[in-house]
């Protein structure tokens, strides 16, 4: 089972199937090497837990949520193409096979690495005070990873607009593009995130983890192949979840009118 973190930069809490990571380096919750490091450790353990199944990243503080890399750490010593550890920068976003739910909870500045921090997750929330850039561009510098993520997610101008000129935009115009699920009050943040979780918590582990592979996969495919493979059993996940008492138990609970109790087997 994995071991939690009480101290340090970035924190560890659980509570049933649920991780929530907490990225906790006053005074803006930058990342450099170590603490990309760490939650690089922190996510593959939550990957290979069979026992969580949902995650949570949040940051301590009202202000900040990220905002990328952390350059006095860089004017120190860290090289911007230093070692991040497993997963790349913030342990997520390079993180290979991780089938498992991620949700953001956003509050206050997200911008640079921070925002492709939270574009790795798989469900965005943010909080009414929440705000969002991509400033690479203005200290001469490309936003690698939003830069190929971006413009998957909004439309190709927009992206375009965002990555070329760096300007700051708000959580309504954040959740008008379909970056973000919902925009709530700061306070009611934290608890909306966990709603979120245990709802997800509920469901079935299995199909959660067939879902993110070929939504993965099949990015890059052709309609007919990614469906080829599906319905071929050729996704390790899809095939598993085939063979799996779960997928009897989801037709039993509907035949017997009840809720099915999902093992993740």
């Amino acid at each position: 089972m994995m071991e939690m973190r009480e101290t340090g930069p970035v924190r560890t809490r659980r509570e049933g199937a649920v991780l929530e990571v907490t990225l906790d380096r006053p005074k803006a919750n930058a990342i450099d090497l170590v603490t990309s490091r760490i939650m690089g450790l922190i996510f593959r353990d939550f990957r290979d837990d069979d026992t969580l199944r949902v995650g949570i990243l949040r940051a301590e503080g009202d202000k900040f949520f990220c905002p990328g890399w952390d350059l006095k750490a860089a004017a120190g010593g860290d090289a911007v193409d230093g070692d991040y550890g497993i997963g790349g920068f913030g342990g997520l976003q390079e993180l290979p096979n991780l089938n498992k739910p991620v949700i953001a909870a956003v509050n206050g500045i997200c911008c640079g690495g921070g925002l492709e921090l939270a574009l790795s997750c798989d469900l965005i929330l943010a909080s009414e005070n929440a705000t969002f850039a991509l400033p690479e561009i203005r200290s001469g510098t490309v936003a690698d990873a939003a830069s190929v993520k971006l413009p998957k997610r909004i439309p190709y101008h927009v992206a375009m607009d965002l990555l070329l000129t760096g300007r700051w935009f708000d959580a309504a115009e954040a959740k008008h593009w379909g970056l973000l699920r919902e925009v709530c009050a700061r306070e009611d943040l934290l608890e909306k995130a966990w709603d979120l979780a245990r709802l997800l918590e509920s469901g079935p582990p299995l199909v959660y983890a067939a879902i993110k592979q070929v939504v993965r996969e099949a990015e890059d495919m052709r309609f007919q192949d990614a469906l080829n493979r599906i319905t071929k059993r050729q996704f390790e996940t899809v095939d598993r979840l085939y063979s799996s008492e779960d997928q009897l138990e989801g037709a039993r609970a509907f035949a017997e009118k009840r809720d099915p109790v999902w093992k993740g087997f």
